[in-house]
């Protein structure tokens, strides 16, 4: 797996203080996932985090620096989306993103097992 390991350091870090959730990593499709009481919270994928939040927010954060469009089939996939390291280079941005994703953890579905 290709991942930057200075920034899944810097996941787990901030997500070891969360309290009271149960973090899992998964490797999977390139990336390491970071599970949170069973579901995708947030991932580090390359040099870049990989969020899942509220579709509601997705034009909100498309105007943020380092955003960028996560495709599937060529459709914009909502509730997902990549942000590149210039992004997150602060601690205040980067606890934006990952308190954006644990918002939505809260509230989100666990994916259907197949």
């Amino acid at each position: 797996m290709a991942y930057d390991l200075n920034l899944v350091n810097r996941v787990r870090e901030f997500l070891a203080e969360v309290p009271d959730v149960e973090i899992e990593e998964k490797e999977m499709f390139a990336v390491l996932n970071f599970m949170v009481n069973g579901k995708t919270c947030v991932c580090v994928s390359d040099e870049k985090l990989m969020l899942r939040f509220d579709p509601k927010l997705q034009e909100e954060l498309a105007e943020r620096n380092g955003y960028e469009t996560m495709l599937m089939k060529g459709k914009v996939y909502k509730g997902y989306c990549y942000i590149n390291p210039e992004g997150f280079k602060s601690s205040k941005d980067f606890e934006y993103f990952i308190n954006l994703c644990l918002d939505y953890n809260k509230v989100s579905k666990k994916s259907k097992k197949k």
